[in-house]
């Protein structure tokens, strides 16, 4: 079921989205009004409009409503409560320190000296 709202919900996003960039802006009127060959389209002259905002509405209350089914389903699934759930609890009690891993420090190959160091940089 969730995996069929999700699906759902994807494909009408991208439809509202589609739907919203086919759609002519306020300012496209005056292009039709000199001209423009909108009353030859398929639809007629105010029938794309009207099935285009028609389907984006119908769009946005499927969007909205598989956004509420999603909601629902997700808050109302209790038996899955998530990874860290499953872990059992650590057994050291809270404020006993961890001990630390004795691990040596890396010791250098050569041993520097004041005078190397000095020198290294002087070109010759």
């Amino acid at each position: 079921m969730e995996t069929l709202l999700l699906v759902v919900h994807v494909i009408a996003a991208l439809g509202i989205i589609g739907l919203v960039l086919l759609q002519h802006g306020k300012g496209a009127d005056m292009g039709a009004a000199f001209g423009g060959g909108a009353s030859g389209s398929v639809f007629g002259s105010t029938g794309s409009a009207n099935f285009l905002s028609r389907a984006t509405a119908l769009l946005a209350t499927v969007f909205f409503l598989t956004s509420m089914g999603l909601t629902w389903y997700y808050a109302h699934k209790g038996n899955l409560k998530g990874v860290m759930a499953t872990q059992p609890a650590s057994q050291a009690p809270a404020g006993t320190p961890v001990p630390a891993t004795d691990v040596p420090a890396p010791t250098p190959d050569k041993p520097a000296s004041d005078v190397d160091s000095k020198t290294k940089d002087i070109p010759k």
